[in-house]
């Protein structure tokens, strides 16, 4: 950063997926805007550079993961974190999209006057803190707490003789070759840990308290394959993304629809993969319906091949107390371990923790409604990046970079220095991130609310949200914020 007290047009928080989007977006549709974008970590790829768990891969298909401007060219449709985190500096460093980035500068707050129709922010570099001021302040440093993971008071975890680990501050020289693993968790990186950690260990054990619906999809999209054969690469990303978008979107909605065929077909999937039904009854057949959490995938089946192969087990129980030797179960069993990864869900905190003032009053987030899944009541000139519970983040993602774009311009147009939005009757609050899953329940309450109606409501549908994002009436719900006078003493 240069002097304290720089200006620049817009200051894009984090240097992550979302982050080198929405700097695609600002210096493509807004060319003549200077902006920056604060990363407080010393390199990018946000969770893709931070997750080095063994195994750690997306859940979602790169056609939809990926940039809509940047063709996925790898072989595998479900890609492992390294090669996400090559993609996504391969692309910041094609569009020149790095040279914006600051490394090592954390924003801890900003402050908005509707005199100056300013943010100025208060940056962290080091031990050193300075000032940059900004006209938009745009949010895309997701919802999870980097510095620190979700986790549980384990009773008797001083007595455990063996390693613990959690995976978001995986040791780099953490060496489980022939020994005996228990991961503790369902979620996406329990099914991912269990697989890459099998292959070396003597024998990892995921311990849930209940199932979570996993489903094996293919590792590679040979239909996809057989496209890009036939089509130039950016036409045939284009024509994939389409094709994936539609089965995606369709799948939920069968889910959300017809609860009961889908947890026949989920269930069906999996016994004819471990020949088992007894099994599946017991460890992969939740009370709660599909989509209810997010489904879990696993690409090429690895976690039931693991399974089948006698590496990794599943056990449904609950936690007694750590031993010595490992851990005792409700039941009485005792799993042995010599190490423990307590893959227990993440922390959320809310777009970065930045704390935001208006005028001199904090804004307490709970407080506010979200707009159009992007901006905040009563907060002039601000945006945030919330991706898709039920789908590829990116794809919301573009459509928040593309609408802070379409809402600068407008305000240049009309001749605003500045907007919020601003419902024309009360809303009836409901919570942001609409999942039952631990991590989120933990949280939601101190993120801002969604309303119960357009364009209040955080939609899970990207078709409904392509159609209609880009061409929302910005005069109907987007107000003005007017530069206030400032006094002088006489």
């Amino acid at each position: 950063m240069t002097a304290a007290g720089e200006y620049v047009d817009v200051v894009i928080v984090g240097a992550g997926l979302s982050g080198i989007g929405a700097g695609y977006r600002v210096q493509t549709e807004l060319p003549g805007k200077s902006y920056a974008i604060l990363e407080a970590r010393e390199s990018l790829g946000g969770t893709w550079d931070l997750f080095r768990y063994p195994g750690v891969r997306s859940d979602s298909d790169m056609f939809t993961l990926g940039y809509p401007f940047e063709p996925w060219r790898d072989a595998k449709s479900i890609a492992d974190g390294p090669s996400i985190l090559r993609y996504i500096t391969e692309t910041a460093r094609r569009h020149g999209i790095d040279e914006k980035i600051r490394f090592g500068t954390k924003v801890v707050a900003a402050q908005w006057s509707s005199a100056a129709s300013r943010w100025t922010l208060t940056v962290r570099q080091g031990a050193e803190t300075r000032t940059l001021s900004c006209r938009f302040l745009y949010s895309c440093a997701g919802y999870y707490d980097y510095d620190q993971g979700h986790a549980p008071d384990f009773p008797g975890v001083e007595d455990f003789s063996g390693t613990m680990v959690h995976p978001q501050f995986w040791p780099a020289d953490f060496d489980y070759t022939g020994r005996k693993v228990v991961v503790i968790g369902s979620g996406a990186t329990a099914v991912t840990l269990v697989p890459a950690m099998a292959e070396q260990a003597e024998q990892v054990t995921m311990l849930q308290r209940s199932p979570t619906w996993i489903s094996a999809v293919p590792g590679r999209d040979k239909r996809a394959d057989r496209i890009r054969e036939l089509l130039p690469p950016k036409l045939a990303h284009r024509v994939i993304r389409i094709k994936n978008i539609l089965f995606n979107v369709g799948f939920y909605q069968y889910c959300r629809r017809r609860p009961q065929a889908a947890r026949a077909l989920l269930t069906g999937l999996t016994t004819r993969i471990l020949k088992d039904e007894k099994l599946v009854a017991e460890h992969f057949t939740p009370e709660y319906n599909p989509w209810d959490q997010r489904l879990c995938a696993v690409p090429d089946a690895d976690f039931f091949k693991a399974m089948r192969k006698g590496k990794a087990e599943v056990v449904t129980d609950h936690i007694d107390t750590f031993v010595p030797e490992g851990i005792r179960l409700k039941s009485g069993r005792v799993l042995q371990a010599d190490a423990v990864v307590s893959a227990t869900g993440l922390k959320l905190l809310a777009f970065g923790g930045i704390s935001l003032e208006v005028d001199g009053v904090p804004v307490e987030l709970s407080d506010r409604f979200v707009w159009q899944g992007t901006m905040l009541t009563g907060v002039p000139n601000f945006a945030v990046c919330i991706g898709y519970t039920n789908a590829s983040w990116t794809l919301r993602a573009d459509l928040t970079s593309r609408l802070v774009c379409k809402v600068i311009a407008h305000m240049d147009r009309r001749g605003y220095p500045a907007v919020a939005p601003e419902p024309e009757t009360g809303l009836d609050e409901r919570p942001l991130l609409d999942l039952a899953a631990g991590y989120i329940q933990r949280s939601i309450g101190d993120f801002p609310r969604q309303g119960d109606r357009h364009p209040w409501k955080v939609r899970q549908n990207y078709l409904l949200d392509s159609a209609t994002t880009l061409r929302t009436n910005l005069d109907k719900t987007l107000k003005p914020v007017r530069r206030t006078p400032v006094l002088q003493n006489v």
